[in-house]
């Protein structure tokens, strides 16, 4: 009895994950107003009565991609900060994590970055106000603390940290940039590690 039980928890879980895989897809690719639930039922080889087993609606599916997502990427920055590195050290990783994230898994930095979420989640906080940023933001009030980073307005210190990294990330999801974002990274981090070192 509990190995049934197991193998139809593990099969709800595989049905959820390719539900969510079908919509970051579909949403990254058509956008989330052009895409239906039909849409996602298709492009996941579910069955429609499935995809309501799991989720609400639409929204329910974006909201539960969104907060999955987030609580990977908060995880990553949870683990940096941990590391014991220096603030330097701490803050570039966490750039050459979101440059490695762009490569591997564009769609899920196109979610992410481009999507608006509040126009579909009203309740959600912005994307800037998550528990990923946030850590960052602590890796930055750390520093400061420390006495590696001048100090100066934490908000206008994380903009000077991160913002290059990320305008470099949206280029390169325009499909802007001549070489990978990763290649840009040590030159873009001296440049934001020089706007805000002590």
């Amino acid at each position: 009895m509990e190995v049934k039980k197991e193998k139809i928890s593990r099969r709800n879980k595989d049905i959820r994950a390719m539900i969510l895989d079908a919509a970051l897809d579909l949403f990254s690719t058509r956008g989330y107003f052009s895409t239906s639930v039909h849409h996602i039922q298709k492009q996941a080889g579910v069955s429609i009565g499935s995809i309501y087993h799991h989720f609400k609606n639409k929204e329910a599916i974006a909201k539960a991609l969104y907060d999955d997502l987030v609580a990977m990427m908060g995880q990553s920055m949870a683990e940096i900060m941990a590391s014991g590195e220096n603030s330097e050290h701490r803050l570039k990783a966490v750039c050459a994590h979101l440059f490695a994230l762009t490569e591997s898994s564009p769609k899920i930095m196109q979610y992410i970055l481009y999507a608006r979420h509040r126009e579909f989640m009203p309740d959600e906080l912005p994307i800037c106000s998550s528990r990923p940023f946030v850590i960052i933001q602590d890796m930055v009030r750390e520093g400061m603390e420390r006495g590696e980073l001048r100090q100066m307005n934490l908000t206008v210190a994380s903009a000077s940290v991160m913002g290059a990294a990320i305008r470099l990330i949206y280029l390169s999801l325009d499909g802007v940039l001549e070489k990978p974002v990763s290649s840009y990274l040590d030159e873009i981090w001296e440049c934001s590690w020089k706007s805000v070192a002590v």
